[in-house]
């Protein structure tokens, strides 16, 4: 997903969660998490651990895997 943060940067990050059986249900719990503000994900930014604080978040897009024509 695409992470906009509150500063205007962004940065393109994999949020796994083991309990979702869906893309649908990871990213309402992403929703979920994002709108409490002491919310806190732990997400992969290549091989880096980053962890994302909503308070710091002003956005997220989902775009869908694979090429896009």
């Amino acid at each position: 997903m695409r992470v906009r943060f509150v500063g205007g940067e962004h940065s393109d990050v994999v949020y796994t969660d083991p309990d979702a059986d869906s893309i649908d249900a990871a990213v309402d719990h992403v929703i979920a998490v994002l709108s409490d503000g002491e919310g806190v994900l732990r997400c992969q930014h290549g091989d880096r651990l980053i962890v994302l604080f909503a308070r710091g978040i002003a956005a997220f897009e989902v775009a869908p895997r694979g090429a896009i024509l």
